[in-house]
């Protein structure tokens, strides 16, 4: 019967006992509140050492991305045309890229599939605007629908839009406006070509599209008819400051250090342009709450829609912190002269740039008008579902020349994973809406403007500029989507 092992408890040396009697002396011999911070230093230490080493095993890595510069980070790098270095940087690092502008974390989709996945599946939790100086100082605080906070009090905002001024009724209630502006951009160009100078034409667009857009928001033209200018000087002035402050990147946004000091002045110009345009709204509600409406004007005015309901105090949206008030309305009409009037001016011109450069496209463009309208009187808005190749145009217009080549930005609101990628609570989000129209895994030579490829039987045929082709999305898509039903119908027209 074999004999049990039994293992015997090593025995320690003489010198083993006395180096752990003095160690242990040595440890009494401290002073109490060094050995409990000797103490607490270790339990930090192994927590954290623990905690990376279990984070490196469940953690997805962050997506990659170009190194930056300390302090500003990535912005040095952006270049004048940011959606063009962005487009060039995807091309090295993939389609999910990670940048650092200043203190922020910033991801950029630089394909369908990734803007697909941002603004799709991962919609809900990307449906907040991150905090910027143009929300805080121009847009009455975030009381606007593009900069406010998602929520209730957002969808009430939204509501009033999609009801009052992107419904067909509200659309089929401003056609007057569209195609009498239309009609008289057509009179000056015809009298300025008789006199065998250069005409300007994307002056003639932009006065047309922008009265459109300051009619169906405020019943009055921006840019009066000649020998009436009257008060419609220092409305010019406002509107095209506004659009133009608008659309500038303020280094204090991402850098906090810089933001008191104000170095490019862009906060210092959004405050005093938000007093002259606040003015100028206060005095035009206090003549509509007076009776004085504008004379000669055809159709209604969102502003005439909205007094109302602050008058009336009715809420919008089941409660009674979601009535409309005057400071919402102003927010409202300040969105749509920033949005509307860049928009559709912007895409009238490359459409007849392009038109002009390819004589083959206007011939054809041509033939469809004389066959659907005929030379004895003007497109009307009832004529563009019977004009295909004139809507292909414009679609492949918005395709190569988008007027908002990235997206509005929007920010997590939690941590979450994208194409097996962490993104951290808090990065902001941009959409390069230009680079993904251009990616010849989707366009067939992306670069070439064809407008066929629209047509019955082209390639893209079913493809539109709503949001549900994230190919082509120029207005953006899923819940933050604006909608460009206005922006293409003045576009077409105004073509």
């Amino acid at each position: 019967m074999p004999m049990p092992c039994i293992v015997s408890p090593t025995r320690t040396s003489s010198s083993d006992d006395e180096s752990i009697m003095e160690l242990g002396q040595a440890m009494e011999d401290l002073p109490t509140p060094l050995l409990l911070s000797t103490f607490a230093v270790s339990v930090v230490v192994c927590y954290v050492l623990f905690s990376r080493k279990r984070a490196g095993r469940k953690t997805a890595p962050l997506p990659p991305g170009p190194r930056g510069w300390p302090v500003l980070g990535n912005l040095p790098q952006l270049g004048g045309k940011t959606h063009q270095t962005l487009h060039e940087m995807t091309t090295v690092y993939g389609p999910l890229l990670r940048l650092r502008f200043g203190s922020s974390d910033v991801v950029v989709a630089g394909s369908a599939a990734m803007a697909e996945q941002f603004l799709r599946v991962h919609d809900a939790n990307f449906s907040c605007r991150p905090p910027n100086s143009g929300g805080e100082h121009m847009a009455y605080n975030y009381q606007d629908v593009v900069f406010a906070p998602y929520g209730p009090r957002w969808r009430a905002m939204r509501k009033v839009c999609a009801v009052n001024l992107f419904s067909a009724r509200a659309l089929d209630d401003l056609r007057a406006v569209r195609e009498r502006e239309a009609a008289l951009m057509v009179r000056s160009l015809l009298g300025q070509g008789s006199d065998a100078l250069p005409v300007p034409l994307g002056k003639a667009v932009n006065v047309c599209t922008t009265n459109v857009i300051s009619r169906a928001a405020v019943g009055r033209r921006v840019f009066a008819a000649a020998g009436s200018e009257g008060g419609a000087r220092e409305f010019k002035e406002i509107v095209l400051e506004v659009m133009q402050v608008g659309g500038v990147l303020n280094v204090g946004d991402f850098v906090p250090a810089l933001r008191w000091l104000d170095p490019q002045g862009v906060v210092a110009k959004m405050k005093k342009l938000h007093r002259r345009f606040d003015d100028m709204m206060n005095g035009i509600i206090a003549e509509r709450k007076a009776g004085v409406t504008p004379d000669g004007e055809e159709g209604k005015d969102l502003l005439g829609l909205l007094l109302p309901m602050v008058h009336d105090e009715r809420p919008v949206a089941g409660g009674e912190e979601d009535g409309i008030t005057e400071t919402d309305a102003k927010a409202l009409i300040l969105n749509l002269f920033v949005a509307g009037t860049d928009t559709t001016s912007t895409i009238v011109e490359w459409s007849l740039s392009e038109l002009i450069r390819h004589p083959d496209i206007l011939r054809q463009a041509q033939e469809e008008l004389d066959a659907v309208v005929g030379r004895g009187r003007l497109v009307s808005e009832s004529d563009l579902p019977r004009l295909t190749f004139f809507n292909a145009v414009i679609k492949e217009t918005f395709r190569l020349h988008p007027s908002t080549p990235l997206s509005l930005p929007r920010m997590a609101a939690e941590e979450c994973e994208v194409a097996g990628y962490r993104i951290p609570k808090g990065s902001e989000l941009l959409v390069n809406v230009w680079g993904i129209a251009r990616d010849p895994a989707l366009w067939p030579d992306p670069l070439a403007f064809r407008p066929a490829r629209f047509l019955p039987g082209g390639s893209h045929a079913d493809v539109d500029v709503k949001g549900g082709d994230f190919g082509l999305i120029p207005f953006g898509a899923a819940g933050r989507a604006v909608d460009g039903s206005s922006s293409a119908q003045v576009a077409a027209i105004s073509i």
